[in-house]
């Protein structure tokens, strides 16, 4: 991918989680991820890339602990971090959160959103396993009472661009690479994270999960969905945390930075639903806050 400024994606998503087995079994059984370290207490998990892309911790509560963010060098990491330290964001660790990072460090943001921002080699080579797991970790969608707040922070110190705007503040969808959105806000009465996302090929995909999970009694909880606001076929189910997860297909590739800002009236359900503008009753309510240090 190529880097549209100081973070070059967003690595990979950290939860807590009070029954670990169960989000485990969910990882590998459903969404089709690969077990690539389960230290005590933990989970660790990746997509095709066989990077480490999800990371489950037992907790006491269900909650988001950190987000991870890819610096694009090292001058980019010690830049980042000055601009953290000038804003008065608490820095919690000066080191990485996980052992098999080398360079990094965590502070909490707005609205307690902790984030590492952190040194990895980017690889996009995928080796087919013979699974039917996603290719990769593509984005989060993190819930804020403030979104406006939220954009400026997200532009100010991490140098993301925002590519769909919708109402005056009702969400914010913003990238730092070629992907329409790695992190997308949406405004709400409470901080959470909503959803975690994973890119798969073929729409093909997004119906085997739905069939896997009706062989297990359970059901999408909202999908097949052409969305207006970066173009992606997506799915949607409940993990055991209460966190929603979305597999997608067909996203918007933004290759201009000068790509004009899309705005979109709040009320014309196109920039969320293409096809018919229903977005299931208390979908927007579903998530984990989080973790709070």
């Amino acid at each position: 991918m190529t880097n549209a400024g100081p973070i070059s994606e967003v690595g990979y998503v950290s939860l807590r989680a009070r029954d670990l087995g169960a989000v485990a079994r969910n990882a590998v059984e459903v969404l089709g991820l690969n077990e690539v370290e389960s230290p005590r207490d933990k989970a660790v998990f990746a997509a095709q890339t066989g990077r480490r892309e999800i990371i489950y911790t037992q907790g006491a509560t269900d909650s988001l602990d950190h987000v991870g963010l890819v610096a694009a060098n090292s001058d980019e990491l010690a830049s980042i971090r000055d601009r953290v330290k000038h804003a008065g964001y608490p820095i919690i660790s000066e080191h990485p959160l996980e052992d098999h990072i080398e360079d990094g460090f965590a502070f909490v943001g707005p609205e307690g959103f902790t984030w590492q921002v952190y040194i990895d080699r980017a690889s996009y080579s995928m080796v087919k396993n013979g699974g039917y797991g996603p290719d990769r970790f593509g984005h989060v969608n993190i819930q804020a009472t403030d979104t406006i707040a939220m954009r400026d922070f997200l532009s100010t110190i991490f140098g993301f661009k925002v590519s769909d705007h919708i109402g005056r503040d009702a969400a914010f969808f913003m990238r730092c690479n070629n992907d329409h959105h790695g992190i997308a806000i949406f405004k709400a009465s409470r901080a959470a994270l909503h959803h975690h996302a994973w890119q798969t090929q073929s729409v093909v995909d997004l119906g085997r999960l739905g069939d896997r999970l009706a062989r297990r009694g359970s059901r999408l909880a909202w999908g097949p969905v052409r969305h207006g606001a970066g173009d992606n076929i997506a799915v949607y189910y409940i993990e055991p945390t209460g966190a929603v997860i979305e597999l997608y297909t067909d996203l918007e590739m933004i290759f201009d930075p000068e790509r004009n800002i899309r705005h979109w009236d709040e009320d014309d359900l196109y920039w969320i639903n293409r096809w018919d503008g229903h977005v299931p009753n208390g979908f927007l309510d579903n998530g984990i806050p989080p973790l709070g240090r």
